[in-house]
C-alpha cells in the first residue's frame, strides 16, 4: 500500500501516527505503513474509550432493498426506521440504535455487536477496530467525531450501498434477500433441512428481509438519492455491492454521475463476481475506464468474490466461471491503467484445499501488473454464519492446509531492496491476518454438543446441495471424505432417535 499522504493536510504534531515512515526490518519483511498505523492508533484510542471505533462513526453499510444498515460487516444489520429517514434522510446512516452504540463506545462499554473485533483483540491480535480506525478516510476526523458525540449526525467518509439483490450466482454461504437465484431457488423448493430450515421465507418475511425489487417503490433508495448530493461532498470511499452491482442501473447511475461531477480525493469500489454477461461487463469496463483516464476519481477498486480454484471455486460459488473470472480480472487490471483489483477470499471450511493456489495467482497477477504500486490485493475474513461452513468445525488435521500456507507466504515476502520486491510478495499484515484466522480456527466451538449440530446441518446442507444442483461434494472435495462420512452417520443417527421419540 502506497505511504498515506495525509502530511500535506495536516501537522505532523497533530496526527502523529503519520508523521514517520521510516522502515522497521522484521525479518527482512518491508514495515507495513498499514499495520504499523493500526499498533499507533491502538493507544490514542484507548486514551479516549478502550472500546471507540471510528467506523461506528464514519463508515456506513446500506442494505437499501431491505432498509438495513450496519456501520462495517461485522456487526448485524438493523433496520432502518421509515419514521427517522423521513424526518433526515441521514438517518440512513445515523439511526438511534447506532447512536446507543456510540455512547456505549464513549463509555468503554463493549457493545455486544461488535464481538468479532472483542474475540479477536482477546487472542492478542490487532482487530478491524484498529486498522478502520487508522485508514486515511477515519483517522484525520478524529477529534470530529470526538466533538460530535453520541447524539449529532454526521456524514460518513466510507459509505457501502447494495442497491439490488439481482445475482446470477448462488454462492453457498449467500442467501435469498442478497440473491435473486436464491431467491429463485428457494420459491421452488423451498428451504434447505437442516435442524432449523434454512434460507426460509417465512423467517425473512418475519424480519422484514423480503427485498425490494428494481421495479418496486423503495423509500429507502429514494432517501439515498436525496441525501446522495449532500453525502457525495463529503465521500472518501464509495463501494457499490450487491446482489451483483454490474446487473443494475443504479450502478451506472453513479458512475454517470461521477463522470458529470469528478472528484479527485474519491476512491471508488464495486464488489462483483466478474463473471456477469460479456456485453455488461464491456458497459461496465467503457465507464471506469474513462473515470481512471480522465482522473475523475482517484482510483477505481474492484473487490472480486473468489474463495478457491477451479471446481472447488464453482462449487462454492455455484454459476461462477473460474476461467472466465481470471481473465476478466486480467483485462480490467490491463485497461484500466489505474485501477486495483482486492480478492475477497472468504474462509470457509471447503476453500482451504486450494487456497494457496489461488494465492499463487495473486503473486502471478502481482508480478504482471504492479510495477509502480501495488494493483492487487486481497483480504481473509472468516465466515462465520451460517456456521456448517465455518472452519471451527472441522477436525484438527485440516488446520495445516493453513499453516503450511503461512509458512509458504513467509517465504516470499515483501521487502524494500527492489520495487518488484516490495510488490510481488506479501505484506505482513497479510500473513498476519491469515494467522489470526488460524487462531480463530484452533479456537474452535464452545461444546461437543454444538460440533455434533453444526455437523449434521453440514451433511444436510450440501447433500441437499448436490441433489438440488446436480453437483458432487466429495468429488470436488475428496480431502473432506471421512469429515463427510462422520457427518452423515451423525445425521442419520440424529433421525434415528427422532423416529424413537415419536414412538
Amino acid at each position: 500500500m502506497e505511504p498515506m499522504k495525509i502530511s500535506s493536510i495536516f501537522s505532523q504534531n497533530e496526527y502523529p501516527i503519520f508523521a514517520e515512515k521510516k522502515p522497521l526490518q522484521l525479518d527482512r519483511q518491508v514495515h507495513s505503513v498499514y499495520m504499523s498505523s493500526a499498533q499507533k492508533v491502538q493507544p490514542q484510542l484507548d486514551q479516549i474509550s478502550s472500546s471507540l471505533c471510528l467506523a461506528k462513526w464514519l463508515q456506513v453499510s446500506l442494505q437499501l432493498t431491505t432498509g438495513q444498515t450496519q456501520s462495517c460487516y461485522h456487526p448485524p444489520t438493523h433496520k432502518i426506521p421509515i419514521n427517522e429517514i423521513q424526518k433526515d434522510v441521514s438517518a440512513l446512516h445515523n439511526t438511534q440504535y447506532k447512536k446507543e452504540q456510540r455512547k456505549k463506545m464513549l463509555q468503554g462499554e463493549r457493545p455486544a455487536e461488535c464481538s468479532t473485533c472483542w474475540k479477536m483483540e482477546d487472542l492478542g491480535h490487532l482487530s478491524d477496530r484498529h486498522y478502520r480506525s487508522a485508514e486515511e478516510w477515519s483517522w484525520p476526523r478524529f477529534h470530529e467525531v470526538l466533538a460530535s458525540g453520541a447524539e449529532k449526525n454526521i456524514l460518513p467518509s466510507y459509505v457501502e450501498v447494495n442497491f439490488n439483490h439481482a445475482c446470477q450466482l448462488k454462492c453457498s454461504y449467500c442467501s435469498p434477500h442478497i440473491s435473486s437465484s436464491w431467491m429463485e431457488e428457494i420459491k421452488q423448493f423451498g428451504p434447505y433441512p437442516t435442524i432449523n430450515p434454512h434460507n426460509s421465507l417465512e423467517w425473512f418475511e418475519k424480519q422484514e428481509l423480503i427485498p425490494h425489487l428494481q421495479s418496486d417503490k423503495n423509500p429507502y433508495a429514494e432517501a439515498f438519492w436525496r441525501w446522495w448530493p449532500e453525502l457525495y461532498k463529503t465521500l472518501r470511499v464509495f463501494r457499490m455491492t450487491g446482489g451483483e452491482p454490474l446487473m443494475d442501473i443504479n450502478t451506472y447511475k453513479v458512475l454517470d454521475y461521477i463522470l458529470k461531477n469528478p472528484k479527485p480525493d474519491l476512491k471508488l469500489s464495486i464488489t462483483s463476481n466478474f463473471s456477469i454477461q460479456a456485453e455488461l461487463f464491456h458497459k461496465f469496463i467503457s465507464r471506469v475506464q474513462k473515470i481512471s483516464d480522465g482522473h475523475f476519481a482517484e482510483r477505481v477498486t474492484v473487490f472480486v468474490s473468489c474463495d478457491s480454484v477451479g471446481d472447488q471455486a464453482e462449487y462454492i460459488r455455484h454459476g461462477l466461471d473460474f476461467e472466465y473470472m481470471l481473465n476478466n480480472v486480467d483485462h480490467f487490471l490491463t485497461t484500466v491503467q489505474t485501477g486495483v483489483v482486492s480478492f475477497i477470499l472468504t474462509m470457509t471450511n471447503l476453500n482451504i484445499f486450494g487456497f494457496q493456489n489461488l494465492l499463487e495467482k495473486i503473486l502471478y497477477l502481482r508480478r504482471k501488473h504492479s510495477r509502480y504500486f501495488q494493483r492487487v490485493w486481497f483480504d481473509t475474513p472468516p465466515l462465520r454464519f451460517p456456521s456448517w461452513q465455518s472452519l471451527q468445525i472441522l477436525p484438527e488435521e485440516n488446520q495445516k492446509f493453513i499453516s503450511t500456507t503461512i509458512d509458504w507466504m513467509k517465504t516470499k515476502p515483501m521487502t524494500m531492496q527492489t520495487t518488484q520486491s516490495r510488490l510481488h510478495g506479501f505484506h505482513d499484515y497479510e500473513v498476519a491476518r491469515l494467522q489470526r484466522v488460524l487462531d480463530w480456527m484452533k479456537s474452535g466451538l464452545p461444546d461437543a454438543e454444538s460440533l455434533k449440530l453444526e455437523k449434521i446441518n453440514f451433511y444436510r446442507f450440501f447433500s441437499e446441495h448436490d441433489r438440488r444442483r446436480n453437483t458432487k461434494f466429495l468429488t470436488v472435495f475428496p480431502e473432506l471424505q471421512s469429515f463427510w462420512k462422520s457427518c452423515e452417520q451423525l445425521s442419520h443417527a440424529y433421525d434415528a432417535s427422532k423416529v424413537e421419540l415419536k414412538k
